[in-house]
């Protein structure tokens, strides 16, 4: 009797301190700023699943990127003097238009509010547009949204990804095909600095991971950087002529 006794508070001690080890790591999730407390409490429920504060900042998003982007387009459309240059316009009208219906459809049964107006870096980047004219506004209107349009693309994957709510869902994936239309018409012009997009994206992500180069392959001598840090167009082969138009690196808005 007094083995099994034993025996018993033995088992009953290791039951308690691998329960007083394990609880931590049990309870970890729901603790105040982790990232699953984040997301709860950032969520709000609806008909649809959970609304996240990331699924409200897409919608934001898709409205403002229709909110500059149907304008500009319109400029390429009436102003542009090739007919590539019209035809991403043109993309970008009909693209956007259909979009600004589905966000603002969802936005309402969702309960989100909208911005009317964009932001005033979109501002910017449309009277950049609105002061330039010929081979210039040309260039900065692909390179301007093409940047754009990249950088947004992953944001778009991530919602699309990661959300619980349908309508949240579909309408990153009918943003998906419609960014990458765009991002496929504005290379179509022929007029993107690709150089530059790669460079600004270096800047911005974590020393490589993939495979070394093949073997024996020697790599390219870097190019020296101009005065804004973007490669020189002097240096390499480039779909820029020497002076290309320095658009910068927009942020996120479509």
């Amino acid at each position: 009797m007094r083995r099994v006794n034993g025996t018993a508070l033995i088992i009953a001690a290791l039951v308690a301190t691998l329960g007083a080890i394990a609880f931590p790591v049990w309870s970890y999730a729901d603790r105040s700023g982790t990232g699953p407390a984040n997301l709860a409490a950032g969520s709000v429920p609806t008909r649809w699943g959970p609304l996240s504060a990331a699924d409200r900042d897409l919608l934001v998003k898709v409205r403002l990127a229709g909110l500059w982007e149907i304008p500009a387009g319109q400029q390429a459309v009436e102003r542009a003097p090739t007919e590539a240059v019209k035809e991403a316009g043109d993309h970008l009208i009909v693209g956007h238009t259909d979009l600004d219906r589905r966000v603002r459809s969802a936005a309402a049964q969702l309960g989100v509010e909208l911005p009317s107006q964009p932001t005033a870096q979109q501002r910017g980047w449309l009277q950049e547009l609105t002061d330039a004219s010929g081979e210039t506004y040309q260039r900065k209107f692909a390179n301007l949204l093409r940047a754009s349009h990249g950088k947004v693309f992953a944001v778009i994957a991530q919602v699309r990804d990661s959300t619980r709510n349908s309508l949240v869902r579909q309408l990153a994936t009918d943003s998906n095909q419609t960014v990458l239309d765009h991002i496929t018409m504005l290379e179509a012009t022929g007029l993107v600095d690709f150089d530059g997009i790669a460079n600004g994206a270096a800047t911005s992500t974590a020393s490589p991971t993939g495979p070394p180069p093949p073997s024996g392959a020697t790599p390219p001598a870097p190019s020296p950087a101009g005065p804004s840090g973007d490669v020189s167009t002097t240096s390499r082969p480039s779909p820029l002529p020497p002076g290309r138009i320095e658009t910068g690196r927009p942020e996120p808005q479509m």
